[in-house]
């Protein structure tokens, strides 16, 4: 599989990430770790489904060492345990900004790779993304960081060290199947519903329209999203990779606009042309086949 198409698997899952608030939006009451545990179900009978299809036995996709289950499960699990966490802890404007810090640091942490190594324009690229997500997820306004929420914001950037951690550290294991996801998600399902019964109340989807959210979250951002991802960090573009993710809360934001849960405003027209305009740049070598 060549680079670039690897790449390009792997920014479909930045696509899925972008219809994660019409899902949640549209799934109804159901608490978040209730939420995540049921979209991981439904990825991890997507995985089933697969390996089936395929001729593959589960015992020895998942006969894996110490280490990569760790990263696996610390990677899935720990940045919705930690997302989660910052959100009850800190007002979700700052939260979510620097959660978003998990981009920038891919494209950073991508330099300690072997046969890699960091330009301007990537960096660059990442850094005009994290100011166009800052300018949507602000709308223009200021941001307030206070001490008192100290455990969200702290919280919030464990959140985006997992991920741009588990992103960078799985390039080192390109060798293990992306078929061993579905055995990550299979473990995230069971401890997210461990969470779910220590933390939530159970509320159920009503009607088919929330229980069709569902499944579509477990099929797309909370499930299918990962297989693809997992492919692009390995054997694409990372750091192209990184900056393009910056486009998941604005196309999200989009997509909330198309469908009258938001409005579009001149934030939005900013953010765009930054956020675009860096992903375009950190992609580079990429658009030149360099």
């Amino acid at each position: 599989m060549s680079e670039t198409r690897a790449t390009l698997i792997g920014f479909t899952a930045v696509l899925m990430w972008a219809t994660l608030a019409l899902f949640t939006a549209a799934s109804g009451a159901v608490p978040p770790f209730q939420l995540v545990g049921m979209a991981f179900v439904i990825a991890f009978a997507l995985a089933c489904v697969w390996w089936w299809h395929r001729g593959v036995a589960p015992w020895r996709v998942l006969r894996l060492p110490a280490p990569v289950w760790a990263l696996g499960i610390g990677g899935l699990f720990g940045y919705h345990f930690f997302y989660f966490l910052a959100l009850r802890n800190a007002p979700p404007v700052e939260a979510s900004l620097i959660a978003y810090l998990w981009p920038l640091l891919i494209v950073v942490f991508s330099a300690l790779l072997p046969g890699e190594r960091l330009r301007w324009f990537h960096l660059g690229g990442a850094v005009m993304g994290l100011a166009g997500t800052a300018v949507l997820v602000t709308d223009g306004g200021a941001l307030a960081f206070k001490g008192a929420f100290a455990l969200g914001y702290a919280a919030a950037l464990v959140c985006a060290l997992v991920w741009s951690g588990y992103s960078v550290l799985s390039r080192r294991a390109a060798h293990v199947s992306t078929n061993t996801v579905g055995g990550f998600c299979g473990v995230t399902a069971v401890l997210a519903w461990l969470c779910h019964g220590l933390f939530e109340t159970t509320v159920w989807p009503e009607g088919a329209s929330q229980w069709l959210a569902v499944l579509a979250l477990g099929l797309g951002p909370v499930g299918g999203a990962f297989f693809v991802w997992d492919v692009g960090v390995k054997r694409g573009n990372i750091r192209a990779l990184g900056a393009s993710a910056y486009l998941a809360p604005l196309l999200s934001t989009m997509i909330l606009v198309a469908t009258g849960f938001a409005t579009a405003s001149w934030p939005l027209a900013i953010a765009c042309a930054l956020i675009v305009g860096g992903a375009a740049l950190a992609a580079k070598e990429m658009w030149r086949g360099g």
